[in-house]
């Protein structure tokens, strides 16, 4: 008589991880069960072979090296897919040589939004972004323009849409119609913002600095700045503003705080300009940074931010207006940071150029890259944040990207 106790594996998860056909071709049923029986109770399966003749232990002794190639096999449910990009493409019907340049929705249905971008490009969505459909506008369709729609913004059920060749559209039933609302030939530069501020009243910008203001539907505009941004800096080029003399005339950027004050960025990027409520000139700042200004805009609070040609990101150390800011360091790839675009106080999405995206969740210490658009051959120009459940991204060839939380 001997017994023989022959260690096979570590099987923390029991004879369970082979078929039964499998253990009833290979032993006999007294080995069987005593395998069994041993590896529900023990990490280490031994198989006792009790009462073995010289036949039973050649016979078990061949079972088991045949068993070898499975001997630590575990099989586990398949592993979960790592965890997906918080966006999504949403694929549109237009060409793919259209730039997106706005997206809005109706306040008190976030269900129904508007998309704007050039070749007179306007889309219309019923279901919070998923799908999207063309909207022609007669309107905007009478001259031979092919219009680029710059901006556009609501407050309730009353909308506004700006482009260029200037054209003001307006409408008061949450964009079921559109009216032309005219606009003097003598408005200097073109309109690249608009603002719906209360019932019949808006703030328009245009690219040379002239903010107006309307109360009665656009009819009447009033004007809330003095002059130009030109006529400013021809007035302060010795105030020693660095290549104000080099302007040009137009904003590369410009960009509005909730409170109603303006942050924008010279064409050149030499410098940028603010304004507040109640000032009548614009105010230039000089860049506070070695390279060239490409974007500024307000953080969620309050603070600013800057970015730089080449993917460089600075956050101001204080909130409002400042020339103090501080390098925050980003991961870009050599790709420009186009824009900033906050979900709260302390997330933020930043987007550029190859189809870049970099998240923050710490209020801009850190950045961490999403790769959702790493294959789409796009850049991304700009992010927007409806409310903390719904943003999108906007980019060149038609390329919008849906924020899935």
């Amino acid at each position: 008589m001997v017994t023989l106790l022959q260690p096979l594996t570590d099987c923390s998860n029991p004879i369970t991880q082979f078929k039964p056909s499998l253990l009833n071709s290979l032993f006999s049923s007294t080995t069987r069960t005593n395998i069994i029986r041993h590896c529900k109770t023990s990490r280490t399966c031994i198989i006792p072979r009790a009462s073995l003749n010289r036949r039973h232990l050649i016979a078990d002794t061949a079972a088991a090296i045949s068993l070898a190639p499975f001997v630590g096999l575990v099989i586990r449910p398949a592993k979960a897919e790592e965890q997906l990009s918080e966006w999504e493409r949403v694929f549109l019907p237009i060409d793919p040589g259209v730039v997106l340049l706005d997206i809005a929705f109706v306040p008190d249905d976030p269900s129904h939004g508007f998309l704007l971008g050039t070749r007179q490009t306007l889309l219309e969505t019923k279901d919070g972004g998923n799908t999207w459909v063309p909207r022609s506008i007669p309107a905007a369709e009478d001259e031979d323009f092919n219009y680029r729609f710059n901006s556009i913004s609501f407050k309730g059920n009353e909308g506004w849409i700006v482009g260029k060749p200037a054209i003001l559209l307006h409408t008061s039933n949450a964009g079921e119609s559109w009216d032309r609302i005219p606009l003097s030939a003598e408005l200097p530069g073109d309109i690249v913002y608009i603002k719906a501020t209360g019932e019949k009243s808006a703030e328009m910008v245009t690219d040379e600095g002239a903010i107006y203001v309307t109360s009665n539907r656009g009819y009447n505009w009033k004007a809330a700045v003095q002059e130009t941004v030109s006529a400013t800096l021809n007035r302060t080029v010795s105030s020693g503003i660095s290549g104000a003399s080099y302007y040009t005339g137009t904003f590369n950027a410009v960009n509005r705080s909730p409170e109603g004050n303006y942050v924008a960025v010279s064409s050149r990027g030499n410098f940028y300009l603010t304004w507040e409520p109640g000032q009548q000139y614009w105010q230039p700042h000089n860049r506070a940074v070695a390279r060239r200004i490409q974007n500024m805009g307000w953080r969620a609070d309050g603070g600013l931010w800057l970015l730089t040609r080449g993917g460089g990101l600075y956050l101001s150390r204080s909130p409002g207006i400042t020339e103090d800011f501080e390098e925050i360091s980003v991961q870009s790839r050599g790709f420009g940071i186009l824009d900033v675009g906050y979900r709260s106080k302390e997330e933020a999405w930043a987007a550029g150029g190859s189809g870049i995206l970099l998240k923050t969740t710490n209020s801009g210490k850190s950045w961490a890259r999403d790769r959702a658009a790493d294959n789409i051959a796009a850049n991304l120009y700009s992010v927007k944040f409806i409310n903390d459940k719904q943003g999108f991204v906007l980019g060149n060839d038609g390329v919008l990207l849906k924020y899935l939380g």
